[in-house]
């Protein structure tokens, strides 16, 4: 079990004995790691602001405020990196720094494969400037969650229109446009399509092979790139 997904479990079995305390070695045993393990996770969901007390003496351990904490959140990882991207329109504003500790409680209250991904899908999309990009049409908003390629028909600056096979990998936006970054296979390279020069999208049944996109492969002549993260 990898760290985040033992957090979520921690803070579940913490829900479900709740008012009861589990000692650090009651739940090292439970998740194979070592008491000192225990304690620092237990801290870092402190910190994030779950509300976990220790309870002292011989039945002790901790508990958690069920009253303060939310359950399982039916968010999925689509609605989470648009609250994500919402954040980015608090840039500079007194709230930005609740709103986004709000966003990481949220994520923190996901079912744990959901929430992982949440992440994958925001390492995806990056910002551009200051200012809130505008709306993406519906197709192409769901193209990289929907993980299939795309026949999309595509309009250059010049006004030629060519037909095209994608394997979408994500998004880049700035306050005039959308790019969806996709692998074009007529190009048969990596490609960057503003989204209002998509005149037509169909969704294929083929599922492509997966592919990395890394902030090096971003090549948009319109300063500093910047990664979107959840809170």
């Amino acid at each position: 079990m990898n760290r985040t997904d033992r957090l979520y479990a921690l803070v579940e079995e913490l829900r479900a004995v709740a008012p009861r305390p589990r000692s650090a070695r009651w739940l090292a045993a439970r998740f194979e790691v070592s008491a000192r393990t225990v304690e620092r996770d237990i801290d870092a969901l402190q910190q994030s602001g779950v509300p976990i007390y220790a309870e002292p003496g011989r039945t002790g351990g901790y508990c958690l405020d069920k009253a303060r904490t939310l359950p399982p959140v039916n968010l999925t990882p689509g609605e989470a990196v648009a609250m994500a991207v919402a954040l980015h329109r608090m840039e500079g504003t007194p709230f930005r720094s609740a709103a986004g500790s709000a966003l990481r409680k949220l994520v923190a209250a996901m079912q744990a494969d959901d929430a992982a991904a949440a992440r994958d899908l925001a390492e995806r999309v990056h910002l551009l400037g200051g200012g809130p990009p505008p709306p993406v049409p519906r197709l192409v908003s769901d193209a990289v969650a929907g993980r299939r390629v795309l026949r999309i028909r595509y309009a250059d600056r010049e006004g030629g229109a060519t037909t095209r096979d994608v394997e979408p990998l994500g998004y880049v936006g700035k306050e005039t446009h959308w790019y969806l970054v996709a692998w074009c296979r007529l190009r048969d390279a990596l490609r960057a399509f503003r989204t209002d020069r998509i005149t037509s999208v169909s969704v294929t049944a083929e599922v492509p092979a997966p592919r990395s996109l890394r902030r090096a492969d971003l090549d948009i002549p319109y300063g500093p790139v910047r990664h979107l993260t959840l809170g």
